[in-house]
């Protein structure tokens, strides 16, 4: 287990994720098989045009494939649109709603159900977990990095997903706050307890959050294991330099 995130009680219910697919995206073929088991998150790293971000895109539903299969426990759900996939997203600019305050970007999947005063009811929990409740009735521009990447996550998890997918969840963070963020992070990751894939440039965040890693590289995997196993055998130079500098 790297970074302590573990299986949690919730985990043992939860479904995994199994995924073998293959697209095109712009001038980049991508072809990638793995399985998330609940509880036990996976980092995928790798080089900018690499394909990461463009491979979680597809098993959320936003970017289309060319073959395979995406599935959910016993749930094939390749063939769905997004919002029947319960996968739950943070993009990499958190994409929160600019018009909405933070009261309703957390209630906007339970107002997809239902009528605005339920949804802003069953929003509060998730509010008061996130310590959000002193900003509910901000609007997104008026947040720090880390209060969006918060009320981000607290959307995505209020619509219940079987699956959670970070895209470069540090990125549009300050650095000297990225240290505090990405354990803040990693209690939430365990505290869902679901399949989580995040895609990540940084062994630090990987170190952070996940207990596995693949790594990607011109679409194709090239490694996957621990920190611990790709430092012992790094299978390509770009690995090794990736380590080599995280270390230095």
């Amino acid at each position: 287990m790297i970074g302590g995130v573990g299986m949690t009680d919730a985990a043992r219910t939860r479904p995994g994720l199994d995924v073998d697919v293959s697209l095109s995206y712009g001038p980049t073929r991508i072809a990638a098989a793995f399985a998330v088991r609940p509880g036990h998150p996976l980092a995928i790293i790798g080089p900018n045009g690499a394909g990461k971000s463009s491979l979680l895109a597809a098993v959320a539903g936003l970017v289309p494939l060319d073959a395979g299969t995406v599935s959910i426990g016993d749930r094939r759900v390749e063939a769905l649109p997004p919002e029947r996939r319960r996968i739950g997203v943070v993009f990499q600019d958190y994409v929160l709603f600019p018009h909405l305050t933070v009261r309703d970007n957390v209630a906007f999947a339970a107002r997809m159900r239902g009528p605005r005063a339920a949804a802003r009811a069953a929003a509060e929990p998730w509010l008061e977990r996130y310590d959000l409740i002193a900003l509910a009735d901000r609007l997104p521009s008026e947040l720090s990095g880390g209060q969006r990447q918060r009320a981000a996550l607290a959307r995505a998890l209020a619509a219940e997903p079987d699956v959670l997918l970070l895209d470069e969840p540090m990125s549009a963070l300050d650095v000297e706050i990225r240290g505090d963020m990405r354990a803040e992070l990693a209690t939430h990751v365990r505290e869902f307890g679901g399949a989580t894939v995040l895609v990540t440039h940084s062994p630090a965040d990987a170190a952070m959050l996940a207990d596995q890693v693949l790594v990607l590289e011109r679409g194709m995997v090239t490694q996957r294991g621990t920190l611990d196993e790709l430092r012992a055998a790094p299978a390509t130079p770009y690995v090794r330099r990736m380590l080599a500098a995280s270390e230095a």
